[in-house]
């Protein structure tokens, strides 16, 4: 059927589109006939019959891949206006620009069959209701489709072919360019070089990506940064992006690598195909060439980093590992269940009673309970023992060796930061040129460049500041005769380990540097726990370690707690000797603030006599906020103001409200005026030589008699202050 059979008057009556795609930015800045042709197709849609205001031109999809119709919002509302049968031709200068997919394009061919669309293109019209005319669509389709499979696997072919020899020309991380060769070779500035140098030397010392972070912006030092495809380096602060990029990019080790990453579709809920870049295993790299250029790193080295950022990583839940953390758990990742070979997790009552436990099997099979647990303080223990019999016989050759090169890190630590000093002057003088270079009558350009002189001016402030920072913290260095002492003396490896400044973080850092694990069984019947610890270099030490008799425990109480408790207790309920207990910094064996409870225990098992209630109504001496401001005549604020400074008592009941103690003798000490040789609570504090709260303390602790003074300009709380209690310099200024 020719183009006039086709062509009728329902077409005429609704839109012409013209659909205008190039695959890339690229093909639409060069290939400007291409664009040019497609435009003009407007000009053939006016000549079968359409008129200016019926031809809509649809060029929304220039620069995008027609592989995808997701992401193409032109060709998504060319389908929707097909649908609603507002289209009559849709003319494109092939088909490849409408659809390279043929789940798109045939989606495209059923809905112009159904609300009977045209299609065209440079050979002719096509209705995709005749059957010869869908024939010739689906084949054209096809051919598109392949068309686009054979030019990318051309183009890949090329790629790798060009890039097993090492030869492919790609993007470099900053740090390295290309020189007149195309030859990869290290950025001539020297202090780009320090800065990466140095996050590889702190990840050696640290071993966690987080702390060379923390490190790097505690001390200041900037990381240098490029935009891809930029040679202008800027410089930052560290982030965890930025050093994770350093560590992790295999550039940095001299190797050359390609396809690290694979593509990979899924099908979402909605019935989307999604499309995401994931990394695969070294082992599974196309192309490895280690050794391609010099590199900052060796290529071992590389590898020993990415495990340890692998390890470092915070594993599902049973699974061990992770970096070592700020708990007190000195075997965190470390242990193994003798009886499943899990690793056993950590647990901990408070921040210093610590327990490892095998549950995984309770939560995750159903199990009635789990394998095992230990305590971890003689556990740990006996490790430790093993640990330092170890470490005897080289910890002396290992602190010489720490010592000799403390030095040698301290000066590549400086130079990064005199290097900075240098960039810093450089763009100080060269701000200083620009601004001498600027005409003074011009104002507008002079303002901004001396804004930036400016600038420049405190970088290097605090440039040579950070420097001095750093140099001010040079490490001691022994003279001959220290050196020969620390030879005959030798070094304590456990004092080290176990000195206050050495925090938790190094001494797992520590054992996990000799420990690759450790496995336990518990045997509870016989009261010990047996197994052996798996040393890095492949040797094996059993150990064996005893579990503590049931009822006996390590914990031991303040003994001055006990005698406060003695000398409350026939006074006061259980509470309120627990409140007492807390305010005066006390804590129960395990490091909790006291509860009643725990003040019952104490009692029982010392024999200490408990509060006896007085022969007296209760209701007449605990009652409610409301009765106590009736029968005191004061506000709901005061009360609450005598309860913090201890001059009222009271508990609060399951439902947390207060029921005030007002007996005759609050009664008593609420009065009208200051009672002679009575002092202010101020004046009280001033006379002691301590502060108002000490003070209050010391009331609530029955130490210093209170009263409370209703009216008059020293209404208040007045404290009566013993002729012992005044300090010195009290007696000095009265004198």
């Amino acid at each position: 059927m020719s183009e006039a059979g086709k062509l009728r008057a329902v077409h005429l009556g609704r839109e012409a589109w013209i659909y205008v795609r190039q695959s890339t930015m690229t093909q639409v800045r060069e290939n400007a006939e291409s664009l040019a042709r497609q435009y003009e197709l407007a000009e053939r849609a006016a000549s079968l019959g359409w008129s200016a205001g019926q031809i809509r031109v649809v060029d929304e999809d220039l620069g995008r891949s027609g592989a995808d119709a997701t992401a193409r919002s032109g060709f998504q509302s060319l389908v929707a206006a097909v649908g609603l049968g507002k289209v009559g031709l849709v003319l494109g200068l092939e088909v490849s620009r409408l659809a390279r997919r043929n789940s798109d394009w045939y989606h495209l061919l059923d809905l112009c069959a159904l609300t009977d669309t045209l299609i065209g293109d440079g050979d002719g019209l096509y209705h995709p209701g005749d059957y010869n005319d869908r024939l010739v669509l689906g084949l054209k389709g096809t051919m598109s489709e392949a068309e686009l499979h054979l030019l990318r696997s051309r183009l890949n072919a090329g790629l790798f072919h060009k890039a097993r020899r090492g030869e492919l020309r790609k993007g470099l991380p900053v740090g390295f360019e290309y020189d007149e060769d195309d030859r990869v070779v290290q950025n001539p500035d020297e202090a780009v070089r320090s800065a990466i140098a140095e996050v590889f030397a702190r990840f050696a010392t640290l071993g966690s990506a987080r702390q060379v972070v923390v490190s790097m912006r505690a001390d200041g030092i900037r990381l240098p940064r490029r935009t891809g495809g930029s040679r202008q380096i800027r410089w930052e602060m560290a982030t965890y992006p930025a050093v994770h990029d350093l560590l992790t990019n295999p550039a940095y080790s001299g190797a050359f690598v390609f396809g690290r990453t694979k593509t990979r579709r899924s099908v979402s809920e909605d019935g989307q195909v999604l499309t995401r870049t994931v990394d695969i295993p070294v082992d599974d790299w196309e192309i490895c060439i280690p050794d391609h250029h010099r590199g900052y790193i060796t290529w071992d080295t590389y590898l020993a980093n990415r495990k340890k950022l692998r390890d470092n990583w915070r594993p599902p839940a049973g699974q061990g590992g992770g970096a070592a953390r700020e708990g007190t758990a000195l075997l965190q990742g470390l242990v193994r269940c003798g009886r499943c070979g899990r690793t056993m997790q950590v647990s901990y009552t408070n921040r210093h009673h610590v327990r490892y436990l095998c549950g995984r099997a309770m939560y995750m099979y159903g199990g009635t309970s789990g394998c095992q647990s230990i305590a971890g303080r003689r556990f740990e223990a006996a490790v430790l023992d093993e640990v330092f019999a170890v470490l005897e016989p080289v910890a002396l050759s290992a602190t010489m060796t720490a010592l000799s090169q403390a030095e040698a890190a301290h000066q590549q630590r400086i130079r990064v930061f005199e290097l900075a000093v240098e960039r810093a002057c450089f763009e100080k003088e060269r701000a200083r040129r620009q601004f001498d270079a600027c005409e003074p009558e011009n104002r507008l350009v002079a303002r901004t460049l001396e804004a930036r002189f400016e600038q420049c001016l405190v970088a290097l402030r605090q440039a040579e500041a950070d420097l001095a920072v750093q140099r001010s913290r040079r490490p001691l260095r022994l003279s001959e005769e220290e050196m020969a002492w620390l030879n005959r003396a030798g070094i304590d490896v456990r004092a080290v380990f176990e000195a206050t400044t050495t925090n938790t973080r190094e001494r797992k850092q520590l054992l996990r540097a000799l420990i690759a694990n450790v496995t336990i069984t518990v045997h509870r019947p016989r009261g010990i726990a047996t197994g052996h610890i798996a040393w890095e270099g492949g040797a094996v030490t059993p150990i064996e370690v005893s579990l503590p008799r049931r009822g006996t425990n390590g914990w031991s109480l303040d003994e001055a707690a006990v005698e406060m408790i003695r000398r409350l207790a026939p006074d006061h309920e259980d509470a309120v000797v627990a409140e007492k207990l807390n305010r005066a910094g006390h804590a129960t064996a395990t490091g909790l603030a006291f509860r009643h409870h725990h003040v019952r225990h104490i009692r029982l098992t010392r024999g200490i006599a408990h509060h006896q209630a007085r022969a007296v109504d209760e209701d007449t001496e605990l009652v409610s906020m409301t009765e106590a401001q009736q029968l005191l005549g004061v506000s709901r604020a005061t009360l609450n103001r005598w309860l913090a400074e201890g001059f009222i008592t009271g508990r609060q009941d399951e439902a947390g409200r207060w029921r005030l103690r007002v007996d005759e003798d609050v009664r008593v000490r609420i009065v009208c005026e200051l009672p002679e040789g009575w002092q202010k609570l101020a004046t009280a504090a001033e006379t002691l030589g301590v502060a108002r709260q000490t003070v209050l303390d010391r009331v609530r602790r029955g130490e210093l008699e209170a009263v409370q003074v209703q009216q008059g300009k020293r209404r208040g709380l007045a404290i009566r202050v013993p002729d012992a209690d005044i300090g010195l310099f009290s007696l000095a200024t009265n004198g």
